[in-house]
């Protein structure tokens, strides 16, 4: 480790490499938590299933490029679609039952889905790690010590402006309004006419399509495989924690904090760390809200 630490002090074009790389790839994780934090401040469920929808819109792509014959980027618009449907059938047939419950039966409802999804995916596509060749190029800086994979620049650009159209459609849209009008106050969106069954089945479903478009970009950027959900679930759970509920601009900047971190991190520890790197931080940040509540409690008294 302390090894790894000196090489930085000693090439500080690898440090430059390993931040923008990391920013790069915490542009994946910001859109992943952009899903999660939507469906947790309109329905109040923390969804276990995010990475789930991950990986189905990975395998979704890998279907669109050796069965059709198309372009895997092809593959980004084609898995938000088919996630989608995917999100309002789930919905429909098991989220509504736990919207306005306990929140630790949201928990255990998505987790046994979660498991369900892994456990059918690898059922039908096996358990072999898989990647999509894009065929795009790796774009080099400074004599080379500092290399940009060209689809990780284009998720970077893609998660900008998801959240830009998000922001949007959120303002300006009548279904934008009548999802904040509902995460404001369900009753009273019902009471004003608002059809909230309605909201919260679109609310699962474009989180659902952000994740396969997510998946698209992972599986032409790394590999995908039956069980990656879980890793990319406890990123956007940690990401929505640091930046806070309904505060789009902080998922951003959070998810990217994120990326350069892990990336970091990855280097520093070995890439054998990286995932415990991620638990661990996610253990901290739990405990530090836990003491700042306790300390605004104490001062409420």
């Amino acid at each position: 480790m302390l090894s790894n630490i000196q090489i930085l002090f000693d090439a500080p074009l690898l440090f430059v490499d390993l931040m923008v790389n990391g920013l790069l790839i915490g542009a994946i994780f910001a859109l992943v938590a952009f899903g999660m934090a939507l469906v947790w401040g309109v329905m109040n469920i923390i969804n276990i299933v995010q990475g789930e929808f991950v990986m189905l819109g990975g395998f979704i792509t890998l279907v669109v490029m050796n069965k059709l014959g198309l372009h895997p980027l092809f593959g980004i618009p084609i898995s938000a679609v088919v996630l989608y449907g995917v999100g309002w059938a789930l919905y429909h047939t098991v989220i509504f039952r736990v919207v306005d419950k306990d929140m630790f039966i949201s928990i255990l409802a998505t987790f046994g889905l979660s498991i369900l999804i892994a456990q059918l995916s690898n059922q039908i596509f096996g358990a072999d790690v898989r990647t999509a060749d894009a065929g795009l190029p790796t774009l080099l800086f400074f004599n080379g010590m500092v290399s940009v994979s060209a689809i990780k620049l284009i998720a970077f650009i893609l998660a900008l402006v998801t959240g830009l159209g998000l922001w949007l459609f959120l303002k300006k849209s009548r279904l934008g309004q009548a999802i904040r009008a509902t995460a404001q106050n369900p009753r009273a969106a019902r009471i004003l006419g608002i059809d909230t069954n309605r909201v919260y089945a679109a609310t699962y479903g474009i989180n659902a399509a952000i994740c396969g478009a997510v998946g698209s970009l992972v599986v032409m950027a790394w590999a995908i495989q039956p069980y990656i959900g879980l890793p990319y679930t406890v990123r956007s759970f940690m990401v929505v924690i640091v930046a806070g509920l309904g505060n789009l601009p902080g998922v951003i900047v959070a998810g990217l904090g994120l990326g350069a971190v892990e990336n970091l991190a990855g280097f520093v520890f070995g890439a054998e760390f990286q995932i415990a790197f991620v638990f661990s931080l996610m253990v901290v940040i739990l405990v530090w809200r836990n003491f700042k509540l306790k300390r605004r409690r104490e001062y409420l008294k």
